[in-house]
This record gives structure tokens, sequence and C-alpha cells, in this order.
């Protein structure tokens, strides 16, 4: 049955004004979010220039509190977190007043606006940050908060005065293992290290669970045989029970062999003979423009296609795999032309990875490494298995695309047209590529 297919035309049109009307609450709420903010800073700036007026030794800190306190109160919440608002406010509205402004208008939404600051948090001076606010927030007007995280992350690193290099080896100084108490006896482990290596141990404690999944299953189904062919023989013989099946899911197998590995210094509890999972590796993926990967560019790599990695760790990782991956890109509008390979593989899926980079379903920001490649026409309806009909789905957006009226259409050069139960269509285009691109020099273009 496909959902919504038997809707009548009264019922469509009923999604449809729902739909505008929830959009139109939403820029409201985003409006009166930022009005919120807002009154905060003000808020804040107050406590700040009376401190300042009486020149009290705190700098503000009682000030601050009374003010949030006068808040709290008023609104039956703790101070401490009126306080901790009011912070965050101020710095909002004093360092990007731009997107504070765009949110104020209801262009983006405050988790547009945290995420755009969160990635320019550590410009140096509000020329860097207005000038990163102007190019960052047409795209965020357009795309989820996911898609605009990793966007944000990028635009801010043209920036930033200092070197990557020289970010990385400071923020490394940072790194860190810390615990956090939950309740019910249970206990949060944070790691804060260098990304290549945490995505590395993340990946890897991955392919460990769903190789121990395969095992158990394996090994489940040879018990059951081997049970049913004695009982066939030798009835007369007693049977041992047979052992529970292990139904932990694939974040509990994770949870527990990276414990394992940490207690005993290898998954002693989970490994099978000759070493199975001792055998196993994390993986990330680098991309990485080759003018950086050979020292003469400043344009950071980027890990999974999620966050900007320093230019060193990329040279050893780009040095020490065993193939990679090239991406050729138009050297003005950064589009992949082709992909190749020095060593062989299975070309059409490279390319349609490096194009793609995520799930191509509008908003969507699943990793195109955890989709499937579907075919926009069905193979089975003669649909060709060629770049222009094949793109990156994630199972649940691959399951909507098949089971409700949602279609898409492929318009070239990777652009697709989803048409939604209402009759909207949103046009999703690939990522950008995280490549060096050139501009034409107008001076050289002038006829003499």
């Amino acid at each position: 049955m496909t959902a919504l297919a038997d809707a009548t035309l009264e019922q469509v049109d009923a999604l449809a004004a729902l739909t505008e009307m929830l959009v139109e609450v939403e820029r409201t709420i985003s409006s009166l979010q930022a009005a919120r903010d807002g009154i905060l800073a003000v808020g804040s700036r107050l406590a700040l220039d009376v401190a300042a007026q009486a020149e009290h030794p705190d700098h503000g800190d009682m000030s601050a509190r009374t003010v949030a306190a006068e808040f709290a109160t008023a609104l039956r919440v703790s101070d401490r977190t009126v306080q901790r608002r009011m912070a965050d406010a101020a710095w909002v509205v004093e360092h990007f007043p731009l997107v504070w402004e765009a949110q104020g208008a209801g262009r983006i939404s405050a988790a547009h606006a945290r995420v755009v600051c969160e990635a320019g948090e550590h410009l140096p001076d509000a020329a860097s940050r207005a000038a990163y606010a102007t190019q960052i927030i047409p795209f965020a007007e357009t795309e989820s908060p996911a898609r605009v995280g990793r966007m944000a992350r990028r635009v801010a690193e043209r920036f930033q005065a200092r070197s990557s290099d020289e970010r990385h080896l400071d923020a490394r100084e940072k790194r860190s293992v810390w615990v956090k108490d939950v309740g019910d006896g249970m206990t949060q482990l944070g790691l804060l290290g260098p990304s290549a290596l945490v995505h590395g141990v993340f990946e890897r404690l991955t392919q460990m669970a769903e190789a121990v999944q395969e095992h158990e299953s394996t090994e489940h189904e040879s018990t059951e045989h081997e049970s049913t062919e004695r009982e066939s023989t030798e009835r007369e013989s007693p049977e041992l029970p047979a052992p529970e099946p292990d139904e932990r899911t694939l974040a509990q197998r994770r949870a527990d062999l990276a414990l394992d590995l940490l207690l005993t210094g290898a998954p002693a509890g989970h490994d099978r003979g000759e070493g199975l999972l001792a055998a196993i590796r994390g993986t990330v993926s680098i991309t990485v423009p080759v003018t950086t990967l050979i020292g003469e560019g400043s344009t950071p790599a980027e890990l999974n296609g999620r966050t900007p990695v320093d230019p060193a760790t990329a040279r050893r990782i780009a040095g020490a795999a065993a193939g990679w991956d090239r991406i050729l890109t138009h050297p003005i509008t950064g589009a992949v032309l082709a992909v190749d390979r020095y060593r062989p593989g299975p070309d059409l899926k490279r390319h349609l990875r490096a194009r793609d980079q995520r799930c191509r379903f509008p908003t969507c920001g699943y990793a195109s490494v955890d989709c499937d490649i579907d075919h926009h026409h069905e193979a089975a309806l003669g649909g060709a298995t060629e770049e222009s009909n094949l793109g990156h789905l994630c199972r649940r957006h691959h399951v909507l695309k098949h089971h409700s009226p949602w279609a898409v259409e492929p318009l070239g050069g990777g652009i697709y047209a989803w048409t939604s139960p209402t009759g909207k269509v949103y046009v999703d285009r690939p990522p950008p590529q995280n490549t060096v691109t050139f501009t034409e020099d107008p001076a050289i273009l002038a006829p003499f």
C-alpha cells in the first residue's frame, strides 16, 4: 500500500495548507527566539554597565547574577540557566549581529544560527566574522542545519588568520578524556582527540561489531543444523540446551567492544580464532586538494566530507594509504568531472560517492557510505544503470521514494528535483567539492 496514494484532492490541499501554516509558525518562532536573545543580551549589557559604573571588582559577575535572578523568578526557571542563556545571547548578538538579524527576520531558524555561530566562533575579528556571515547566511536560508554546519566549517576556514596546521597544534593540547554520571548506574565516557584518530576508532568499532554479529548469526545457523541432524539420528542421546541468541543492537555491541578494548588492550571477550577482530583496522575518508597535498596550498582537507583536517595529518594519511581516488574537478565551478584511481575498482560507484557525498533527499545529511545507490527511474521499468540515473539515498528516504507520492526527477549534472505529495518542488544539488577553484582575471581577459 502506497502512503497517501488514496488521498482525495481536498485532503492533499489540506496537507498543503498545513505545510504552509507550519512554515509560517516556525518563522514566527525563530523571530521570537531572536527577540528573546536580544532581551537577554540587553540584560547582560545592563549588568555590565552597572558594574562598570560602580567599578565592581568582580567585573560584573554579581550584577549578571542579579539580573539573571530577576529574569529567572519571573520565568520560574533556574537563574543559572538564565545567566548561561544571557551570556550565550550576548555573545551571538555582539559577535554575529548579521546572523542574529537573519534569525529575527525569520530567514533562518535558531538551529541554523547555532551551527553558523559555532563554526565561526574562532574567527579573530569583527570584519572576518561579518564577511563569513555574509557568505554563509544565504546558504543557510536554503539548507538544513546539518548541511549548513558542514559548509559553515569550510567557509570559516577561508577567514582564519592562522593556518590550520598552527591551530591544530594548539587544539591538540586540549585533548582529554572525561566521565559524566547520568544516573541508573550508567556513565558517559568522553574523548577529545584528533578527528582522524577518533573517526578511525569509531569506524573500527563498527566493523568489529558487525563482524561479531555476522559470526554469531552464522554460528547459530550451524548449531541449529547440527542439532537437527543429531536429533534425527540419535534421539536417545540427551541434548545440551542451545546457547541464548545474542540480541544486542549494533550500538550496544560497539559500546561493549570499546569497553572490552580499553579494559583488556584487545577484544578478548569478542574475538574469534586467528584474530578475526584484531586484524580489523579503522578507516577514514580524506578529501584533500592536490595543491595542499604537495605543500603548495593552505586549503584544509576534509574528513568523511564533514569536518576539516589539518594538511599535515592529511598528507600522512595519503602517504600511508594503499590506494586513493583522484577526483577531477572543473577549475572554475568545482564540479566533479571524473573520478579515477591508480588501482582498479568500481569506477561508477566511486564517481557517485564523490559527487553525492550524502543522501540526495533534500535536507538529509547521511553520508554516502551509509546510503543505498538508487535507480531514480527503476531498472525494472527500463531505467539505465548510469550516472545520470543513479544517486545515493539513505534507507529512510529510499523507502519513502518507493512507498509514498514523493517523486524525484534528474535534471542533469547531478541535480534532482523532488516533488512532494502537495506538488511542491524541492531542488537538491550535489554539495560543493573540497577543491581549489580559480577565478578569471579581468585584466588578463581585457583586449589589448
